[in-house]
């Protein structure tokens, strides 16, 4: 189905064009459209995608099959004309699907974590000697892609929960990093989301590595043992099979030793600090060795791993005040994030500007937003990003803000990105640390940070 020219119907989003990528590099035609211009369209005209900014009937004239984005409504003009004319559609879940046909899959699953995970692996298994394709929901620095059509029998993926569409792939071995209630617009209870990640690992052909450490992980590994699976569990936990202990964090990245089944496998040396990525790492090396691979190649390889854009991403230093970006939008992630920070910030304050995702899930985590947050040393907060959702009464930022003025945390509610900006410069001194937070558009105000800073630090000289 997907050996004749596709047309992606929003193929500028990460997920999309990291199928459109793997279809170029396998020499077929692909076409595709979108709202606006991203850097992933560039990526993809070079490659030799034919993109169009702007939806039009005209722009799937020469598919033979059409891939959509969760986002496009049944009224966009190219997808009532393929349904016109006959023309396969395949979501992007239905698509990633085709592609790894034939592979030994791997799909990497879980609320958090997921992105970095599948990066860690993809780059474990580079360092054995196989060349494995992959399909990553956002960029690792290792490979400056999201995707790649490798020569090797391994295909990983990243698996996303957050509309049940993980339960077409059907891999050769899964990954759940952890299962915690994220999509409160899809999944209305703990109930549904564990039947949900159930039926994901009943469709897992051989192997399942999950977090014994984490509740809803250990909720599934219980149900996992009745299935006829390979399991390997991993964490901090005395049962776990593949157990992490002598865990340190550092502005210079994390270190610890992993023992499988009782013998030390060796240390691991990580060039990204946080905890959380201590656990990633394990996960990653966990579904290499389950995969046949060698543990000291896998662990050589983690150690070379340069981490991901959006996960605490250094952005710049100016008057050694740091500026990171980070794609955290749920409680937990935010309070990882601060962590992570807290580690490398050392003697100076923390200093969050942070945009809630979404007005469902602000709703729903509003007190766990406000205590979160309230372990940095100031926050500021922007309007919610609705991501085309529509507004919820007494989903607000200000709310979050008075529950973390409440706990005793300096905050702002700040509309006005350039009056954000502004409130974060002037809280901030030497050694201390801006992050840039959310899932939305707030990721392109590190730029202005640093530019801002810049100014002031030549002001300051002359």
């Amino acid at each position: 189905m997907l050996n004749e020219p596709v047309h992606f119907i929003g193929i500028g989003g990460s997920g999309m064009s990291a199928i459109a990528r793997i279809l170029l590099d396998r020499g077929i035609q692909v076409s595709g459209s979108d709202a606006k211009e991203s850097i992933f369209i560039d990526s993809l005209r070079a490659l030799g995608a034919k993109v169009e900014i702007g939806h039009n009937a005209n722009n799937i004239s020469l598919a033979k099959t059409v891939v959509i984005s969760t986002a496009i409504k049944d009224s966009n003009p190219e997808l009532k004309a393929a349904l016109q004319n006959g023309i396969p559609v395949l979501s992007r879940a239905q698509s990633l699907s085709e592609l790894m046909k034939g592979y030994r899959s791997v799909a990497v699953a879980g609320t958090h974590g997921k992105t970095t995970t599948t990066s860690m692996l993809a780059v474990a298994i580079q360092e054995c000697g196989v060349d494995p394709s992959f399909a990553i929901g956002g960029t690792p620095n290792d490979s400056n892609s999201n995707s790649h059509h490798g020569t090797g029998d391994i295909f990983i993926a990243e698996a996303d929960e957050s509309d049940s569409s993980f339960l077409v792939y059907n891999p050769f071995g899964a990954i759940i990093t952890n299962v915690e209630i994220d999509h409160v617009d899809h999944f209305s209870s703990k109930e549904q989301l564990h039947q949900t990640f159930l039926d994901f690992i009943k469709s897992t052909k051989e192997f399942l590595v999950i977090c014994i450490d984490d509740h809803g992980g250990r909720e599934i590994a219980k149900l996992a043992k009745e299935l006829r699976l390979n399991l390997i569990t991993y964490g901090e936990s005395e049962i776990a099979q593949m157990r992490i202990s002598h865990i340190s964090t550092s502005a210079l990245g994390s270190f610890f030793r992993v023992t499988w089944q009782g013998i030390v496998l060796g240390e691991v040396a990580l060039n990204i600090p946080g905890k959380h990525n201590v656990l990633n790492a394990t996960a990653a090396l966990g579904a290499g060795i389950a995969l046949g691979l060698n543990p000291n190649q896998l662990i050589l390889g983690l150690s070379k791993f340069q981490g991901v854009r959006r996960r605490f991403e250094l952005k710049g230093i100016v008057k050694n005040i740091r500026v990171f970006d980070d794609y955290a939008h749920h409680p937990t992630e935010v309070s990882a994030t601060i962590a992570t920070a807290r580690d490398v910030v050392e003697q100076g304050k923390i200093i969050v500007i942070f945009q809630p995702h979404r007005y469902s899930r602000t709703l729903a985590f509003a007190e766990g937003f406000a205590e979160s947050l309230s372990t940095a040393d100031q926050v500021i907060l922007l309007d919610i990003y609705g991501a085309g959702e529509e507004s919820i009464p007494g989903a607000s930022s200000s709310v979050i803000a008075k529950q973390i003025r409440d706990i005793g945390t300096k905050v702002d509610f700040e509309p006005s990105i350039v009056a954000a900006i502004e409130l974060a410069i002037a809280g901030a001194k030497p050694n201390d640390l801006i992050i840039t937070m959310g899932a939305g558009d707030v990721t392109s105000l590190g730029k202005e940070i640093l530019a801002r800073l810049d100014e002031a630090a030549k002001s300051d000289e002359s």
